[in-house]
């Protein structure tokens, strides 16, 4: 065989199998934004106490709905110069600018009367209950249990109860 076409038969060869299965795929590959070079998908959350959400990643684009919820957490699937493609838990989104969006780690409580714990162990002593729906800023996550901070309580809360956190993220 020529020795030009065996890196692009090798390369036929690797994507078969990650066309056949397209969650191969994800697993296999993280895309990175071309603005920011930071992984996509990741989380952010709402900065600002509304932000509009657009069709598109301009201002000439229609307004479909208003975010009205600070801290609510997103997840940004593309970038496009000043602006971020966002869904929100029910995968709904579309386009935010960036000046509406923060670093900061928030979750949404998935679990009515989550039991956040002293410690990451279930048989440990519960601080507070949190409801369905709450927004919990993230101190500390590990493999499964993530430590939380809402209403004043600081607690530990499985990753799984949670959504705003990816089920093998670390955060230090």
């Amino acid at each position: 065989m020529y020795p030009k076409f065996r890196h692009l038969l090798a390369a036929i060869l690797i994507a078969i199998p990650i066309l056949a299965n397209p969650a191969l795929a994800a697993d296999t590959a993280t895309e990175i934004g071309k603005v920011t070079n930071r992984p996509l998908p990741r989380f952010v959350s709402m900065k600002a106490a509304e932000g509009n959400v657009r069709r598109g990643p301009s201002l000439t684009h229609r307004i479909d709905w208003i975010y009205t919820r600070r801290n609510m957490p997103l997840r940004i699937t593309a970038e496009h110069g000043h602006w971020r493609r966002v869904e929100d838990r029910d995968g709904i989104g579309g386009w935010v600018h960036y000046s509406l969006l923060s670093g900061a780690r928030t979750v949404l409580v998935e679990k009515d009367m989550l039991e956040l714990m002293a410690r990451p162990d279930p048989a440990a002593p519960v601080m507070a209950r949190l409801e369905l729906g709450v927004v919990a800023r993230i101190a500390k996550c590990e493999p499964e249990w993530c430590l939380l901070k809402s209403g004043g309580y600081k607690g530990w809360a499985p990753k799984s109860r949670l959504w705003g956190v990816e089920p093998t993220e670390i955060i230090d």
